[in-house]
Parts: structure tokens; sequence; C-alpha cells
């Protein structure tokens, strides 16, 4: 194309754009599909696919570490009084505990229903009243955690409270009157326990942990009860701040609800220079809201995933009744989350669980990329929707769903067996196994071919594989190297809201590509500007073998473009 853009001017965070510049589409002299049949390179099939992020379960605060009975002089000094809203609302505090490093995060309110913090998270009807190994309900309908079946339970708070948000969130769209209601039922019942076993302290309200707990793994969290966690304050407002808002409660209750949000919120507008905390700032002014906050400095995990957490509550309390301290605390937390992404990332394998230890964790790295995810929805920053894309191609979720397929070229192919964990653990990675290759095996076919596929997943000091599961080659994993071997399909998509910014690069030819589905070949576009040219884009997916933007406007409007050849703002 002589000149011009692709789809006009491009506009910060998204926004409108005009028509594609009149130009010439030039042809590409060489074959990009290097003799893949079109039929396969240019088409998705009817199915599978994994076009919907993957979203691994709640991670449990308490994994891996020791639980255990308080000793019989320990004493929690509980409110063990009546709530009075006017003095709850009275304490919240009207300045910020500390000065902290800011870069202007905004709050977006006006969210669709579906991308606003927990409603990702329903509680299952089948989990409406849990009896498993960790959880169960007590006489009330609260939610007890346990180390054991056997073992005695105890009230932990950020079980309790999410737990109560997954009812919020399975009440907002249940039909059914009877489920409805019971839903709303244990929604209530958490909130009530925490109200009941709050500690009212600085003009705030904290909810205890009344258990012991270590953390070997994690040298200097050792608690003693009563101990407070960031994670659960912050997780508290959006209980609270949610039930106050549906239909479902009364006048009283939700008067009381937002007492509670109130005096939780507070606690997050209290420093460490008493007793309890939550909020510090490190040595270099980042703001922190610390899941698990330790007296001596520097001991705290600084963790990630319970900062943002913690944050939905301050997104929560901010939508709901537009403090502005509520925004600047957001803004500080995710100032401080984005300028220390470098730290959280692990370059090409999982992410880091806190900033303290750096221990990478595989439980914890798509907690990560749904977490990012949603601080882009809530911001519209195209920078935090870029380190949620790095994670992605880092180590993207990898479990396939049944009938996935790879598409083979003609020609040689080398395969290879690899030490793994077993079926029972989808044949992923562990510390003793390290993926060490086993065997290669070289396969040549005479024309293009199928396989069907169950894997797809980066391996320890590698690239992207998958494991062919069933057939001759059955437990061989393959090399992905598009166009010669590809995962037909669109996986591990994330929609952008609002619109994100591709560049393409001057006089570089890219090559667009509008796939067909349910059996029709698609078509492909060459492009080449004589000088860099903006467009916007919708969605990010693997496609095909192929990390690609979907671009929305002009006249590559509904053509995928490959991220390798162009180039996504947010950097």
């Amino acid at each position: 194309m002589a000149g011009g853009t692709v789809a006009g001017a491009a506009v910060a965070g998204g926004g409108t754009f005009t028509a594609m510049a009149t130009g010439v589409f030039e042809p590409s002299p060489t074959d990009p599909l290097q003799g893949m049949p079109r039929s396969l390179a240019l088409s998705l099939p009817a199915t599978p696919g994994s076009t919907e992020p993957p979203l691994p379960p709640l991670p449990d605060q308490l994994a891996e570490g020791t639980i255990s009975r308080p000793g019989a002089r320990t004493s929690i000094p509980y409110a063990d009084k009546p709530v009075e809203p006017r003095t709850a609302r009275d304490n919240v505090p009207t300045v910020l505990p500390f000065e902290f490093k800011a870069d202007g995060f905004r709050c977006v309110t006006d969210l669709p229903e579906a991308l606003r913090p927990w409603r990702d998270r329903p509680t299952t009807w089948a989990n409406v009243s849990p009896n498993n190994e960790h959880t169960y309900l007590d006489s009330k309908g609260v939610i007890q955690y346990r180390p054991s079946k056997t073992a005695a339970g105890y009230d932990q708070p950020v079980t309790q409270i999410q737990f109560g948000l997954g009812c919020i969130t399975s009440y907002r769209v249940e039909r059914d009157p009877a489920r409805k209601a019971l839903f709303l039922k244990r929604a209530k019942a958490q909130a009530g326990r925490l109200i009941e076993k709050r500690v009212e302290a600085r003009g705030a309200w904290y909810f205890p942990y009344p258990f012991n707990f270590a953390h070997a793994a994690h040298s200097g969290i050792t608690y003693r009860a009563p101990w407070y966690s960031g994670m659960a304050q912050g997780e508290a407002i959006s209980l609270f701040t949610q039930l106050a808002q549906l239909d479902g409660v009364t006048e009283q209750e939700r008067t009381l609800y937002k007492a509670a949000a109130d005096g939780a919120f507070a606690s997050l507008l209290r420093a460490d220079d008493g007793k309890p905390w939550a909020v510090n700032k490190d040595k270099n002014g980042y703001l922190w809201i610390q899941e698990y906050p330790m007296d001596a400095p520097g001991v705290s995990d600084y963790t990630y995933n319970g900062m943002i957490f913690a944050m939905f509550g301050l997104w929560d309390y901010f939508q709901a009744t537009g403090n502005p301290l509520a925004e600047k605390l957001y803004d500080g937390s995710l100032t401080t989350m984005r300028a220390h992404f470098p730290r959280l990332r692990n370059t090409r394998w999982y992410s880091y669980y806190c900033n303290t230890h750096r221990i990478p964790s595989p439980t914890y790295h798509q907690h990560h990329i749904n977490l990012l995810r949603q601080l882009h929805w809530q911001t519209g920053s195209p920078s935090i929707a870029h380190q949620h894309d790095q994670l992605i191609d880092d180590f993207p979720a990898y479990i396939l769903k049944a009938g996935a397929v790879a598409a083979f070229a003609a020609g040689t192919h080398t395969l290879y067996q690899l030490d793994t964990l077993g079926a029972d653990k989808s044949f992923g990675w562990s510390a003793s196994k390290a993926d060490k290759q086993l065997a290669t095996k070289k396969v040549t076919f005479a024309k293009a071919t199928q396989a069907p596929v169950n894997i797809r997943r980066r391996i320890q000091g590698r690239g992207i594989y998958y494991r062919i599961n069933t057939g001759a080659y059955a437990g061989w994993w393959v090399g992905e190297a598009y166009p010669k071997v590809f995962l037909r399909g669109e996986y591990v998509s994330t929609t952008y809201r609002p619109l994100r910014t591709a560049t393409f690069p001057a006089n570089v030819e890219v090559t667009c590509v509008k796939f067909g589905t349910n059996g029709t070949t698609g078509t492909m576009k060459t492009v080449k500007f004589t000088k860099p040219s903006n467009a916007p884009f919708d969605r990010r997916a693997v496609v095909n073998g192929r990390p690609m933007v979907r671009i929305t406007a002009g006249g590559l409007a509904g053509y995928w473009a490959p991220v390798a050849q162009v180039l996504t703002d947010g950097r």
C-alpha cells in the first residue's frame, strides 16, 4: 500500500477510527504458507476451540502452609457490639495514609456487567453446600476451613469472602427462585459472620484469622493468632459493597453492609505505624496491600495476586461511592504492579508468586494472567494489557479440549519423547523431571495430514510443543512451527476494552488472514506501507498456531494480523 494508515489515526486507549486510506495491496512474491494447503491454513474447524480465556480454580490462601490451634491464652478482641453505621462512615479517613508513587490510573466505572470483579467466579449449585477435604458449612451456613476432613474447622476470612462473592454472582444470574434464595442466604451468612467476628481498631474494621499459620517455603510467614491479611480486607470491601447493591436485601441490611464496607475500606487508609495494619510502602515509595503483613521490614511477601484481589475491592468501593481516596489507592496499587512487572515475570516460564521470595509458581501463573486481564478492563490501560499478553506468551494455558488437531505439512518432522508428569497431572512439568528429552523420531508424510493432540504447552528450555494423544504417534511431542506444524483453531483468546492499536511498520510486508469457518477457506491480504500505519484491534489469540490480533476497521476489518509482524501498543 502506498502510504496512509490502515484505519486512520490511532486514538489513545481505543476510540473511533476512520476508514482505510486509499492505496494498493501488494501481492507477496513468495508463498507464505510454504506448501501447507489453504484448506488447513486459512480455515478454522467448527470444533473444538478455546475462544474463552481459561479460568483456574480460586487459589487456596493456606495451601502448602501449616495451620494449628492457638494456645489457650490466645484472646481475639472481637468488637462484640452492635454496628453503628454513622460511626463507621465517620471513621473513614479523609486523607491517604502516606504519600506514594502514582501514575494517574483512573477507574473505568461503566464496565459491562460480565467484566466487573468476581462476575467470572459464580458458586456452582453443586458447591452451594460444600463438604470436602478442606471446607464444609457449619450450622449457620458459614463455610469453614479445615486442614483435613477429620480436623476441626476455623473461620477463614478469605474462604468465606470468596464463597460469598461467588454466591452473589450466582444470585445475579439464577432464574430458579428457590436456588436464587439459597445463594443470597449463603452470601448473607458469610457477611454476617465477618461482621460478628470483626475487630474494631484504629477507627477501622479488621477480620482476624483465629489460628496459627506457617509457610516453610516462604520464610518469614509465621503467624500467631490473631493475624490479618490485606487480601481479606480488600475482598471484604467487595463482598459488602456488592451485597448492598442487590435488590434482594432489605434497607436495614443495605445500611449494615454499607457500614461494613466503610469499616473495611478504612483499614486500607491506616499505615503500618500501628497495629493491625495491611498497607505500607517500600523503600522506593511504592504502595503495597500486603496479603501477609509482617512487622520486620522486608519480610512481608509482597504478594502479587493477593494485592490485586484486594484492588478489586477498591474498584467496587469507588464505583459505588465515588470516594476519591479509593481511586487514589487503586492508582498507587496499579502503579506498583506495573513497575514491578519485571520482577513478577519469568520470561518464557511460570511467573513468580511474590516479590520477596521469587519462587516460580505453576499454580499462580494463570491467576496472574486472569488478574491482569481484569486490571486492563478496569482501567483501559494498554500497558497492563501488554504485560498480560507477555505472560500468556511465556507460559500459556495448555490443556486442550477433546477433538483438537494439529496440522502437519508434507515433509519430514521430528517428534520427541519428553519426561513429564503423567495423565493424572495433564502431562505437566515437575522440577524432578524437567521435561528431559528421552528420545527422538523422524517421520515423513507424503502429503499434509492432521493428528489429534491434547496438550499445547511450553517445554522447559524450548518453545511451544503439542502432545499427540492417539494413533501411531501417541505420546510423542512435536514443536509448534507455523506453517509447517500448527494447532488448528483459536486458543487463549482475550477481548480488549477499549480497543487497542497495532502499528504496521514502514516498508515491511505483513500478510493478514480472514479465516474461513465450517469448512470454507479464508483469504489473505499482504500489505506494505511507506510509513508506520495504525489499526485498531479488539482481540488477541493464538490462531492456527500463531499469536494474532483481529483488526476491527478499514480495509483489513475482520482480518487477523500476526503479532510478530506488527507492534502492539502498551510497550
